[in-house]
C-alpha cells in the first residue's frame, strides 16, 4: 500500500542534533555537554533554555532526550500550582531521565524555592501532621531543563543550579528557508523553492511561524485542489491571516505604525488606542518592529518611526488609496 503523504507540518519533527537548523552556539553547547557525560556515564547538567516563543526550545529538548536514550517528562510550568504536583513530577523520574519545564517563568516561587532545594539535597522533605518527623524521600539523579523567555521571572538560586545557559536567537531569513525545505521534504508538499524564502521573510525570525504559514499555504493549495504550493497560495495565505507586506505584518502591527505614523508617541496612549496593556504592547508588539527597523525610541523613550518606517507606512497608504 503506497504510503498517504503527512497533511501537517508537526506531523514530522527532528529526532537528532544533526537534524537541528540553526542556533549554531546552543547546538555546539549541547553537543560538548551530551559528549562529555555520555563518555563520565552520567547524567546531563541542569540547564536553562532562554529565547523568545517559537525558537525551538521546547525541540531541542525533546532531542537532547533522544540523544541521551532516556524518558522525557515535559510539563508546563502554569500546571504546578501544588507541591503534590512538583512532588509527582520529580517522583516520577529515574536516574538520568530529562525533566522538561516550559515556561518554567510560570512557576509560582514557592514552587521555584521547592525545586532549588530539591535540587540541592536530591530528596524531597514531606512534612508530617500531628507533630511527627518529616519524611524524607530520595530523588533519582535526573536531568532539569528549564524553558524560559523571562529568566528574570525565576528565582536567582534556581537560575544558579542550572550550569548551562543556552540563549536562543532568532533565525536569518536563510536558515528559516532550509528549516522550510526541510520540512517540506520530510512531508513529500511539493513547492516553488523559491516560495519558502518569501515565506521565511514574513516569519519574523521565528520558525513556528514560518512553519504555521507554510501549513496555511498548503491548505489553500488543497482548498482549490492542488498540489503544489505556489505564490498565489502564499498570497491568498497572507489575505486570510492579514498579514501584510513582504514583512508578514499582523494586524495590531500595521495599526501600530498607523499610531506613530499620526503623531502619537506616548506608550500609554498607544496601549490605549489598540486596547492592549502597555506591558504586552512593550514587550510584544514593538520588539519585533524595532528588530525590523520600522521604529526607534529616543532617550526620552518616545516611538519614533525609522525611515523605513515611513516608507513602509507610505507605501501602506497608497494601496489603501
Amino acid at each position: 500500500m503506497n504510503q498517504q503523504p503527512a497533511n501537517e507540518v508537526n506531523d514530522v519533527s527532528p529526532s537528532s542534533l544533526s537534524h537541528l537548523i540553526g542556533q549554531r552556539g546552543v547546538i555546539d553547547q549541547v553537543s560538548v555537554a551530551l559528549d562529555a557525560c555520555q563518555i563520565d556515564n552520567r547524567r546531563l547538567d541542569h540547564s536553562m533554555l532562554v529565547g523568545s516563543p517559537g525558537l525551538g526550545k521546547s525541540q531541542l529538548a525533546s532531542v537532547i532526550a533522544l540523544e541521551m536514550a532516556t524518558n522525557f517528562h515535559e510539563v508546563l510550568g502554569q500546571t504546578i500550582s501544588h507541591p503534590s504536583d512538583l512532588n509527582a513530577l520529580l517522583l516520577a523520574s529515574q536516574d538520568k531521565d530529562i525533566i522538561h519545564i516550559d515556561e518554567c517563568h510560570e512557576l509560582p516561587k514557592q514552587m521555584q524555592t521547592a525545586l532549588y532545594l530539591a535540587l540541592d539535597k536530591r530528596c524531597l522533605v514531606l512534612s508530617s501532621k500531628n507533630g511527627k518527623s518529616p519524611q524524607t524521600i530520595p530523588l533519582a539523579d535526573f536531568t532539569l531543563l528549564l524553558s524560559t523567555t523571562d529568566e528574570y521571572g525565576l528565582l536567582q538560586p534556581l537560575r544558579d543550579r542550572c550550569r548551562l545557559v543556552l540563549r536562543f536567537e532568532f533565525y536569518t531569513v536563510e536558515e528559516l528557508t532550509t528549516v522550510l525545505l526541510q520540512r517540506t521534504r520530510f512531508l513529500c508538499w511539493n513547492t516553488h523553492e523559491e516560495l519558502l524564502s518569501q515565506i521565511a521573510s514574513r516569519s519574523r525570525g521565528t520558525p513556528r511561524l514560518a512553519l504555521r504559514l507554510l501549513q496555511s499555504c498548503r491548505r489553500v493549495a488543497r482548498s482549490q485542489g492542488e498540489t503544489t504550493i505556489t505564490g498565489h497560495h502564499l498570497k491568498r495565505a497572507c489575505q486570510l491571516e492579514q498579514l501584510q507586506g513582504d514583512l508578514g505584518l499582523g494586524p495590531t502591527e500595521q495599526k501600530y505604525v498607523q499610531i506613530i505614523g499620526d503623531g502619537n508617541s506616548r506608550l500609554n496612549v498607544i496601549a490605549s488606542i489598540l486596547g492592549l496593556p502597555a506591558r504586552t504592547v512593550s514587550q510584544v508588539v514593538e520588539p519585533f518592529l524595532i528588530r525590523a527597523q520600522l521604529l526607534s525610541k529616543d532617550d526620552q523613550g518616545k516611538r519614533l518611526l525609522t525611515a523605513e518606517g515611513r516608507e513602509y507606512l507610505a507605501s501602506c497608504r497608497s494601496i489603501a488609496n
